[in-house]
């Protein structure tokens, strides 16, 4: 990954984009792709879209990744100054205490979630207390003071940024999806420097961890569409805490992830499995029985049936504040869309032979 790149990568993950607060991430995308994007546009909620036009005749293509991250909302101000939270998206209550957390308002604010130190617990009886059982402590003395600073309804992110681990390896959070709205850019400006046959957009969609909305929106209005390949990140399970009850074959810095089942259309499934080859790029397979939890299982769905697939980044640690992922991968996503696209360009029709 050289520099411009890397850049891009670390200005999306540096940008809070909590669940439905997307528009500053948005605006990072959008001015990235604009540089090589023949068409640029968005909708009302904040979906972003950039498009390499193509052969006219030959095949449209979508690749996509959801700009959104987990976090908080304040739900309360509390006369002694504190914040009650709630969850945007599926927040671990696990993890969230003892943290570092920004409020976004109109300034952002600092705080903490806190926690009661252990001298004062009786260990015997903790618990995890769901996150609208938590509080954010901005240093207000009373409710007062902490109205001059935030109000009901601003969003909160865990303040950690990304770290360099060993090797290719970064942590930060956030990184569940935003390495996949970086894979969808990258992808297509490397078909649009290979200049395929096939008509590609680039697609970053709001909301999906509430539940896949922004791909309700984009799988409606994008109409010319004929596939949809949606990149988000999937568990590695290579770590020492993983149950064998959960273990499977992904590994990290062991390349893309291709979900065969349920929303996979099995012909989008072979195509993407036939160009990695061509292209040289090692893949892994992964089993969705009923379904993805990706952006996949709305497309698919839209207008009576779109051909979907989802590939996915490797990725420890999800929904926390540090996930882990290999830059490798992300690198091998981008070229797997590029080299899917300009397959795409030879498909005759991505419906099943009966």
């Amino acid at each position: 990954m050289d520099d411009k790149h890397r850049t891009f990568l670390e200005d999306l993950l540096a940008t809070p984009s909590p669940s439905g607060f997307e528009t500053a991430t948005q605006r990072v995308w959008i001015e990235y792709v604009n540089a090589f994007a023949d068409d640029v546009f968005t909708d009302a909620y904040g979906n972003a879209v950039a498009v390499h036009e193509g052969d006219p005749d030959a095949p449209t293509i979508a690749v996509t990744g959801h700009g959104d991250e987990i976090g908080f909302i304040v739900r309360d101000i509390l006369e002694d100054g504190f914040l009650r939270i709630a969850a945007v998206g599926g927040s671990d209550r696990t993890v969230s205490k003892g943290q570092h957390v920004t409020v976004h308002a109109d300034d952002p604010v600092q705080g903490v979630i806190g926690q009661t130190a252990i001298h004062l617990r009786d260990p015997s009886e903790d618990e995890y207390e769901e996150i609208t059982g938590q509080f954010v402590d901005i240093g207000a003395a009373d409710a007062t003071e902490a109205r001059e600073h935030v109000e009901v309804g601003d969003p909160v992110t865990f303040s950690t940024g990304l770290r360099e681990l060993v090797g290719d390896r970064i942590a930060a959070r956030g990184i569940d999806n935003r390495t996949g709205t970086w894979a969808a850019a990258e992808g297509l400006r490397r078909a649009a420097t290979a200049d395929v046959d096939a008509t590609v957009y680039a697609v970053s969609t709001v909301q999906e961890e509430l539940g896949l909305r922004g791909a309700r929106m984009v799988g409606f209005d994008l109409d010319e569409v004929d596939a949809f390949v949606a990149v988000d990140v999937t568990h590695a399970t290579d770590n020492p805490d993983v149950d064998t009850e959960h273990q499977g074959p992904v590994d990290l810095g062991a390349g893309p992830v291709i979900t065969r089942g349920s929303a996979n259309h099995p012909v989008l499934v072979d195509v993407a499995r036939g160009a990695a080859a061509d292209a040289g790029i090692d893949v892994q397979l992964q089993a969705a029985g009923s379904r993805t939890g990706t952006d996949a299982d709305a497309f698919y769905t839209a207008r009576g049936g779109v051909p979907s697939l989802n590939v996915s980044i490797p990725n420890r640690y999800m929904h926390t504040p540090v996930e882990v992922v290999d830059t490798g991968d992300l690198d091998a996503v981008a070229d797997l869309l590029a080299a899917i696209a300009d397959a795409a360009g030879d498909v005759e029709t991505f419906g099943v032979s009966l």
